[in-house]
């Protein structure tokens, strides 16, 4: 589903992340420890009522003791607005109205999205003296919550949920394959959309950071449906010092959950640099299928193994995803664009394949005999039934009788055998592990 996005604006210590944590349903944290991945988690997927949105925390910014508003602050409501599609302003409700808050709103006023003013930190029923100058704010009535006890949630998620623009919450065409265009900036993204449809649909420049927006292009190819989707460059943390590329990064991750495949575009004459890895990460972990895309592959001289030789070094790199096809490009040359679209989708096709459950336990008794299962302290694992409970990406449920005996070598020994037999090409595939009376959690 294409789903609206919410941001949380406000000034310093009014309570975004808590209000984020709350509405989110779990504390989420700012940097998760997963292999290969550095990801930040200033936005997360929310729900209410059957009603799927994006939620983003702008939280982050420190005052200025020697300014009223801090610039920083004035550039994040700024785009905050024009990335959202509803926009919460959050305030403490024990303070009234300063001067900051003045300041945001008069910005938010000049915009066309609908604002939905939350007076945090009000506890009892019983409202503050200063609480309704919050009326001079000019943003209609103030909704009086306690985020931290989760009072008064409910009237403020039916409110934002009844300002999201019609028909965006509709259904995606499921005939069509979503095919996200990610890395980092001036690699050629745009000129490669460009290319696929045969126009110049999105702007092309050399400056770093020209596309701030991610743009849906629909694409026909031998009668199949395809959607592009142009994402803003995602660049090194360091250097996303200011608002308007860190929002980039959001709406990047936005396309990234919601493509079928995406494809890691990287520069042929930087190779895979460390940014690469961490963008390729937040696609792996998002469990979407990948296609590395190595552009401006006319800039390199060639030798007789030099596409080989840089297959391998690509897949030395990404090791946590070398069942990421490699295909080579040149964008503004137009040359090997076509097979690019081919092999999305059948990575789409990939992602979606179920093996049954007699063709598994067979595929895995024979492994097993041919490699016994590790043992431990005179225990040996034993497999006791395989099946495959989802797709998008694949994901395996095996029956063991005692999951720590599962060692990581056997576990990836027994996803080679499956990617040997049935392919897999360019998706992850999950196991999960379970013994004797526990249910799969998907």
């Amino acid at each position: 589903m294409s789903k609206p996005i919410v941001a949380v604006v406000g000034r310093p210590n009014v309570g975004k992340s808590t209000f984020f944590n709350k509405i989110v349903g779990r504390r989420v944290s700012i940097v998760e420890d997963t292999p290969g991945v550095t990801r930040d988690r200033i936005i997360a997927e929310a729900e209410w009522l059957s009603h799927y949105f994006f939620l983003i925390d702008t939280g982050g910014i420190e005052p200025d003791s020697e300014e009223i508003i801090p610039s920083q602050m004035r550039a994040q409501a700024e785009i905050a607005m024009d990335t959202a599609d509803v926009i919460v302003f959050l305030v403490d409700g024990r303070d009234g109205v300063t001067t900051a808050d003045m300041e945001v709103a008069e910005i938010l006023r000049r915009k066309r999205k609908p604002v939905i003013l939350v007076a945090n930190k009000i506890d009892g029923l019983k409202m503050p003296d200063n609480f309704y100058d919050l009326y001079e704010l000019g943003l209609g009535e103030p909704f009086a919550i306690s985020a931290i006890n989760m009072l008064g949630l409910g009237d403020v998620l039916d409110e934002i949920v009844k300002n999201f623009p019609e028909g965006l919450e509709a259904e995606d065409d499921e005939d069509s394959v979503k095919i996200a265009i990610i890395g980092k900036p001036n690699v050629g993204k745009s000129s490669i959309v460009n290319a696929f449809v045969g126009e110049e649909r999105v702007i092309v420049s050399d400056i770093a950071g020209t596309t701030r927006d991610s743009i849906d292009t629909p694409f026909e190819k031998d009668g199949d449906k395809y959607v592009l989707i142009d994402t803003a460059g995602i660049r090194r943390r360091s250097r996303v010092n200011d608002d308007i590329e860190k929002f980039s990064v959001i709406r990047a991750i936005a396309a990234i959950e919601r493509c079928d495949v995406a494809l890691l575009v990287i520069d042929a004459t930087e190779g895979v640099t460390e940014q690469d890895k961490k963008i390729a990460g937040m696609a792996h972990e998002a469990g979407k299928g990948i296609i590395v895309v190595v552009n401006k592959w006319d800039l390199v001289a060639k030798e007789t193994n030099t596409m080989r030789d840089m297959e391998r070094k690509i897949h030395g790199e990404l090791v946590f995803m070398s069942y990421a096809p490699v295909m080579f490009t040149s964008a503004i040359k137009g040359q090997r664009l076509l097979p690019v679209i081919d092999m999305a989708k059948k990575v789409s096709e990939m992602r979606a394949m179920r093996v049954s459950t007699g063709q598994l336990n067979a595929l895995v008794q024979d492994a097993m005999v041919m490699n016994n299962p590790p043992s431990d302290k005179g225990r040996r694992l034993k497999i006791y039934y395989v099946t495959q409970v989802s797709v998008k990406p694949p994901l395996f449920s095996f029956q063991v009788n005692d999951r720590k005996l599962m060692h990581f070598s056997y576990s990836r020994y027994l996803e080679n055998k499956i990617r040997d037999a049935y392919g897999f090409d360019g998706t992850s595939i999950k196991f999960v592990f379970r013994e004797k009376g526990e249910r799969d959690e998907i």
